[in-house]
């Protein structure tokens, strides 16, 4: 005889969502950090694998000009967006009626986002064509440049003064001067990488130890916390004139593990499955070892050596907020909840070499620039309900919206939030051990891409992508 889910339990039947509750959205969230594995009763463990496919395509920036803020469209990217996995396990136990104790792993943030194709993401290596578009003037060529321009204007400016030029005339000089090498420097850059595309990959690792405390006259709250291990690890590759001077930009951030904190409260009503739980995560601070080459470095110290540094770079993965809610409605019935919140405008990647350089442009200084950066803040809302179908089968369905981190956003992941809908089941094979399957389709939200500069580089519509997932599960209570 099947075991029977009772409104107690029934709980444990939205647990099939958690395996797709994930979604590349905001800045560089992925699993959502879900402790839902700590609260069940009793003793409980589960494994879950969660598999993401995002098509996210759109087209570069044709404009030549100086507004930022303009857009042509131009040539297609492609899909950017490479498929993503990972693993997720939970165990958890009481120790008696009022302590528990739970290990959990995850893997919370990352990114995985590749170009192709003939566009301004991917070096093309046309030393001519590039100083064309870099300069916007179609009359250049490299031998133009080199034989002609770039001697003029330096014999112009060794002169001192020719032809009693204003002091705004010699600065256009200047500035023309160094918006030339600047273009040799860029078709220097896209020669060496040609046919390489921008990519950017971000791993992370999470091992979460849980104390339980429980109390009141029907032990019905609960406070618990914990230290946090984790372990990040990053390569970012930019190609093409999409990026400027930036082009031919590669950084190696080797792994690292620190440590952070979780903290949090809960309230059961176990008679009518009703459990609210809002838990907080600290942030935590990487310091990482980086290598990076910039070959713009190498031109400006006049040195090819200039372009390679190590060096330390800080990383703070962001503070969290989650809250889960969830209750019956009738006794074969439950409706869901899941609340998160992400401040993705505190967090920045700031590589020392990529920002020293973008110091030799007045208009950063003193600060410089940041590689990637996001301007607002990430809202994380789902409501679902969950129904017994039978006496080991329940099934359940959940809606979904993602804020995103603002719009525009780096070109290395243009999504905007997300709409969603999805469905899970879960079986229990036996009276402890249950298997779970939830799928999820994501509407992403339209996000023109942008550089650190603020100048705009892509535009990204009409994009979408499914979640897959699948959890093995054992209780005893």
């Amino acid at each position: 005889m099947r075991p029977t889910f009772h409104l107690k339990t029934l709980a444990v039947a939205v647990a099939a969502f958690s395996v797709a509750s994930a979604a590349s959205a905001a800045g560089l969230d992925r699993s959502g950090q879900d402790i839902t594995a700590f609260l069940q009763d009793g003793l409980y463990a589960e494994a879950s694998y969660t598999y993401i496919d995002a098509d996210v395509t759109g087209n570069d920036n044709a404009y030549i000009g100086t507004d930022k803020n303009a857009y042509t469209q131009g040539n297609k990217t492609g899909d950017i967006a490479e498929s993503y996995d990972f693993f997720r396990y939970g165990v958890k136990a009481d120790i008696n009626d009022t302590f528990s104790v739970g290990i959990l792993y995850d893997e919370p943030f990352g990114a995985a986002a590749a170009y192709n194709g003939d566009n301004n993401f991917v070096s093309r290596g046309d030393r001519d064509a590039v100083i064309k578009d870099v300069t916007g003037n179609p009359a250049y060529s490299e031998a133009v440049v080199d034989n002609i321009v770039i001697p003029q204007l330096k014999g112009a400016l060794s002169a001192g003064n020719p032809g009693n030029l204003t002091p705004a005339q010699l600065q256009t000089a200047r500035d023309n001067l160094t918006g030339l090498l600047t273009a040799k420097a860029i078709a220097d850059a896209e020669e060496a990488t040609k046919g390489e595309g921008t990519q950017v990959e971000v791993r992370s690792e999470s091992i979460t130890a849980i104390l339980g405390a429980k109390f009141g006259a029907k032990k019905n709250f609960q406070i618990y916390g914990g230290p946090v291990a984790q372990r990040v690890q990053a390569d970012v590759r930019l190609r093409g004139i999409a990026y400027g001077p930036a082009t031919g930009y590669t950084s190696r951030l080797s792994p690292d593990q620190d440590y952070g904190w979780l903290a949090g409260m809960s309230y059961s009503k176990p008679e009518i499955a009703l459990q609210a739980a809002l838990t907080y995560r600290s942030e935590i601070d990487h310091n990482m070892q980086i290598f990076e080459t910039y070959p713009l470095a190498g031109t400006l110290a006049g040195d090819p050596a200039a372009a390679n540094q190590s060096g330390t770079i800080e990383i703070t993965t962001p503070k969290s907020v989650n809250f889960d809610f969830q209750t019956g409605i009738n006794p074969t019935t439950l409706a869901t909840a899941k609340v998160r919140y992400v401040p993705w405008s505190d967090f920045e990647i700031v590589p020392p070499l990529y920002n020293q350089v973008s110091k030799n442009n007045p208009a950063y200084r003193p600060d410089g620039l940041a590689l990637v950066g996001y301007d607002d803040d990430q809202w994380m809302v789902e409501v679902g309900l969950a129904k017994r179908l039978a006496p080991a089968l329940a099934v359940s369905g959940t809606v979904g919206w993602d804020s995103g981190a603002g719009d525009p956003t780096t070109s290395l992941g243009p999504i905007e939030g997300y709409y969603s809908v999805g469905l899970g089941a879960k079986y229990n094979v036996t009276e402890n051990w249950a298997v779970s399957a939830g799928g999820k389709y994501l509407w992403f939200g339209d996000a023109k891409g942008q550089l650190p500069t603020n100048k705009i580089v892509g535009n990204f519509e009409d994009n979408d992508g499914y979640i897959l997932g699948v959890k093995l599960s054992y209780q005893d209570k």
